[in-house]
């Protein structure tokens, strides 16, 4: 027998009342680590998304060492990277969270085989 996903978190929660306050947290913190790296991102994104986020900007950005590139002078923050290539792509305003997950584990993919 197959649990509907809501009464599994329902089950969750009861197993773990702390549950929920540990994903809001997890959200700020993952939210906080991507600003530091110049991604604008909110908290009350889908913390699982945002999880996805920070693991594609970190692919990114290992991608860009791989390659030789500088994450500070080449940063979304950057007036003048070095080489704009290796500046994590940033969302557009009609952009959904998904796609840009996706966009930015795009450019990963394509630094990755340069």
């Amino acid at each position: 027998m197959r649990v509907p996903p809501e009464s599994s978190e329902q089950f969750n929660e009861m197993l773990d009342p702390h549950r929920r306050e540990g994903i809001v947290n997890a959200a700020v913190e993952i939210t906080a680590r991507l600003q530091q790296k110049g991604i604008e991102a909110s908290s009350d994104e889908d913390p699982a998304l945002l999880a996805d986020l920070l693991s594609a900007v970190e692919r990114f950005e290992a991608a860009v060492i791989n390659r030789g590139g500088d994450l500070f002078v080449n940063s979304p923050t950057s007036a003048e990277p070095q080489n704009p290539q290796f500046v994590v792509p940033l969302r557009v305003a009609d952009e959904t969270f998904e796609g840009y997950v996706r966009r930015v584990n795009e450019a990963a993919v394509a630094l990755e085989g340069l």
